[in-house]
């Protein structure tokens, strides 16, 4: 296997390796989920596996989740189609982490091109860890220990009716996360707010509000600001599909941005999301 890193702050891609063998190989696996906790995001083009193989290599992390509102393959439960053909639909292009309503978001995902545009259809990644690391002090002391609601029925639940959206909030509830949760492996801090993200829940306090202002529109002034370092190239890796392209990514210190640039061509494309844990 051969490991060739992308840019200086996330991103590497694999060559001379089937994850259809890392499904069946221990150490195969054990050492691409480390070259994960390194990277992040990995790459590799010319997996030609099964579907069942794309699921056997997943589970490899943990169990697999459904989506409320993408489809799942009847066949392979947990493998999500997210089939862009037939009308143009614009829920990825925007950052965001993979299912933080959720309250226990996923850890990872394995996302496989089975069609892709001729031109056009990239996927960008970023590191939130660096993200973090990189805001000025003063941001850090100040959003140190704030907690920010994170939402499905402002996003999927937007284009439905009334009552849909009502069943949607009330079956996925908002759920809080740490505006800078702790990755449970490495023990890096990462940037834990983005398109998913309401409110802070924690901020009107003596400390941070001394008129209206400086609650609203104060806090989302500063949540606002939060969620754009997502978009500073410095922190991102973009990715060119083509059919039999994988990406794995680090879905607990990373966003992602699907760019929707390509319309009316199609492109497909099958997720397996690993279930993860409460972020803290």
């Amino acid at each position: 296997m051969r490991v060739q890193q992308l840019t200086c702050s996330i991103g590497a891609e694999l060559s001379g390796v089937s994850l259809a063998d890392a499904a069946r190989d221990a150490a195969l696996f054990a050492e691409i989920r480390s070259l994960l906790l390194e990277h992040k995001v990995l790459f590799l083009r010319g997996q030609e596996i099964s579907r069942a193989d794309h699921v056997a290599f997943a589970r490899r992390f943990g169990e697999l989740e459904d989506h409320p509102v993408a489809g799942s393959d009847p066949d392979h439960p947990g493998l999500v189609q997210i089939y862009r053909s037939d009308k143009r639909e614009n829920y990825e292009n925007s950052y965001h982490t993979d299912g933080s309503w959720r309250e226990c978001p996923p850890m990872g995902c394995v996302l496989r091109c089975i069609e892709s545009p001729p031109v056009g259809g990239d996927t960008i990644w970023v590191n939130m860890g660096a993200a973090y690391e990189h805001l000025p002090e003063e941001i850090k002391q100040r959003i140190a220990g704030l907690r920010a609601k994170h939402g499905i029925e402002h996003s999927f639940g937007a284009a439905m009716s009334p009552e849909n959206r009502a069943k949607l909030a009330a079956q996925y509830p908002a759920v809080e996360h740490p505006v800078v949760r702790t990755h449970p492996e490495t023990g890096e801090k990462v940037l834990y707010v983005c398109g998913f993200s309401t409110h802070f829940v924690n901020f009107h306090t003596p400390e941070n509000v001394r008129y209206g202002q400086d609650k609203t529109p104060g806090a989302s002034h500063l949540l606002n600001y939060l969620i754009s370092q997502a978009a500073i190239p410095e922190y991102q890796v973009r990715f060119r599909w083509q059919p039999n392209s994988v990406a794995i990514w680090d879905n607990r210190c990373t966003q992602h941005y699907a760019v929707q640039d390509y319309w009316p061509a199609p492109r497909k494309m099958e997720r397996a999301a690993i279930i993860g844990d409460k972020p803290f």
